[in-house]
């Protein structure tokens, strides 16, 4: 899979951009601030419909365009993939005015001229993506780690992403109604309806999360023993809010060690667990107004020799271990979709030792396409940059060209 084409408007520092991408490693080098991380931010947006750097897709429109009447971003790919031949892919961002709050923003998503849904873009690109921020994985809160599992499972599939959209939704409407039961404003019967809604769509999300890092812990430990000399092993916990089980009877969770490889619970049996438990646990929902089970409480953390990166690892081994996770998926998405995915590395070779850095750019050589940023192109070995595609990014400007040889 690559992109063919890229077309940027108002996005960013980019006021207008057209350009084609070649095929292998691209390095995208010059001074900070200058658009060579903008470049993998659009293609990131275009795969997933968020940014890795902002919450708000309003700061993605170009400031100078942001005082218009009616502001608006342009995200543009021709993606060429084993499965599609040519597809084009659209964002359209529209701050227009309005009444009450000043603006709101529109989006508008087509695919080959066709209006879409954000669940229609997600997956038309598949990427893996490295930033130096993916320590966040060891260190940073639960919520970081969800979003990682969702993100991935989302590129992958799209059972998994309606049904985590269909949960959210349903959370919420499940939360409101424990407030107003609480309030005297509604009966508690009518729970029932919700329970059953929100365990289907929980049995998909929590057997797919299962599913993945089962997956993942396979490539990662072998990764991470590559990278340690042997001398450690990474270990992928995944520590659901709810525990199903295999029997129903409290035994042989996902809590016991190892099991979870070779073992894998189907959505249904898992709905029909989560929605007894809420039945059970209804007292306690009720009186804190908040549904206190499920998906949305997940954990996953991530151990090495048995200890918790996040409470005893150092930063070397968090970083170790992110790597290993990282590659890891890199595999396992290019397993799963039959072809590589577009691979985007932000800053990330400059962290890394020269063993580390080596190893990583060899693991990344068979990929059809991949973006690295650098703001110092010499740590980079005379073979890789006599293969890559070299661009000079300068305010916005791809300035310069130099085609590998």
């Amino acid at each position: 899979m690559y992109i063919e084409h890229l077309s940027l408007q108002n996005f960013r520092n980019y006021a207008r951009l057209e350009v084609s991408l070649p095929t292998g490693p691209i390095l995208l080098h010059g001074a900070n601030a200058q658009g060579k991380t903008s470049l993998l931010e659009a293609i990131y947006y275009l795969a997933t419909s968020r940014s890795p750097y902002t919450t708000t897709d309003r700061q993605l429109i170009n400031w100078n365009a942001d005082h218009e009447v009616l502001a608006f971003a342009k995200i543009g790919a021709e993606v060429v993939s084993a499965n599609r031949p040519l597809s084009r892919i659209e964002v359209t961002l529209v701050q227009e005015p309005g009444a009450l709050n000043g603006s709101r923003l529109q989006k508008d998503i087509r695919v080959n001229g066709v209006p879409r849904r954000v669940m229609d873009l997600i997956g038309q690109i598949n990427v893996v993506m490295f930033l130096p921020q993916d320590l966040v994985l060891v260190e940073g809160s639960p919520a970081e780690r969800r979003r990682y599992m969702n993100v991935t499972l989302c590129q992958t599939d799209s059972v998994y992403c309606e049904a985590l959209a269909n949960f959210e939704k349903l959370l919420t409407q499940r939360n409101a109604l424990l407030k107003r039961i609480g309030d005297g404003e509604a009966r508690p019967d009518e729970l029932g309806y919700w329970n059953e809604q929100l365990a289907q769509s929980a049995g998909v999300v929590i057997a797919g999360r299962q599913r993945l890092l089962r997956d993942l812990e396979v490539k990662a430990r072998r990764v991470h023993r590559d990278l340690s000399g042997g001398n450690e092993d990474l270990e992928l916990s995944y520590q659901p809010s709810f525990l199903p089980t295999a029997n129903n009877t409290g035994q042989l969770s996902f809590d016991v060690i190892g099991l979870d490889l070779n073992r894998q619970l189907k959505p249904d049996d898992i709905a029909t667990q989560y929605a007894a438990t809420l039945e059970e646990r209804r007292g306690e929902d009720i009186a804190r107004g908040m549904t206190t089970i499920g998906p949305q409480r997940d954990e996953l953390r991530l151990l090495v020799n048995g200890h918790d990166l996040g409470l005893y690892g150092s930063r070397g081994q968090a970083r170790t271990a992110v790597m290993s996770l990282k590659l890891a998926e890199l595999e396992w998405m290019r397993d799963v979709v039959g072809e590589w995915p577009i691979l985007l590395l932000d800053e990330v070779i400059a962290e890394l030792d020269a063993a580390r850095r080596a190893y990583l750019l060899d693991r990344v050589s068979g990929a059809e396409q991949v973006l690295l940023t650098t703001t110092e192109p010499e740590i980079f070995t005379p073979e890789f940059l006599q293969k890559a595609t070299r661009w000079h990014i300068h305010a916005g400007q791809i300035v310069t060209i130099q085609e590998g040889s």
